[in-house]
């Protein structure tokens, strides 16, 4: 282990120290990384990398871990109070059930047709030309059945 460590130890602490630009964490990092491998040697597969690139793998892994700890160890608590929440409120999500409501109410007062379009369009995000093409009709009469469609429901909304 002496010997591997000797031939190996600069290289890994390289990389550890690129990455952290830390001299105290990359030795300590570096320390991790070989007691881990004198652990887990047995882990090794020589098929699947050389000694140098496993150890070089894992020292990055380890260095990248303690760079993740360090950033989540210096924000103070309090910098959450400060975190916006886009989340919409308990009143906001009960108006917005209250509308969706009405909403479903009026669609269900318009014809087949028009409450299709209208859903297909608005809801599940079909462009006009898309739902002309599905329909067989020029685009400029399906234009017009979601106009006067959203005209009708605009009207139910407003009672």
């Amino acid at each position: 282990m002496a010997t591997f460590y000797d031939r190996t130890s600069a290289k890994v602490y390289g990389v550890v120290l690129r990455i952290l630009a830390s001299e105290p964490d990359a030795e300590e990092v570096l320390q991790e990384v070989f007691v881990s491998v004198w652990r887990n040697a047995g882990r090794f597969d020589k098929e699947r990398a050389s000694p140098i690139t496993w150890l070089c793998v894992l020292a990055r892994n380890r260095a990248i871990d303690r760079l993740r700890r360090r950033r989540l160890d210096t924000a103070p608590i309090e910098a959450a109070y400060h975190i916006e929440n886009d989340e919409p409120s308990a009143l906001d999500r009960l108006e917005a059930t209250e509308e969706a409501g009405r909403l479903r109410s009026c669609l269900d007062e318009l014809d087949e047709r028009p409450r299709a379009m209208i859903e297909a369009a608005f809801l599940d995000g079909a462009t006009y030309s898309q739902l002309a093409e599905r329909e067989g009709v020029p685009l400029g009469t399906m234009k017009s059945w979601i106009r006067r469609g959203l005209q009708r429901l605009k009207g139910c909304l407003e009672r």
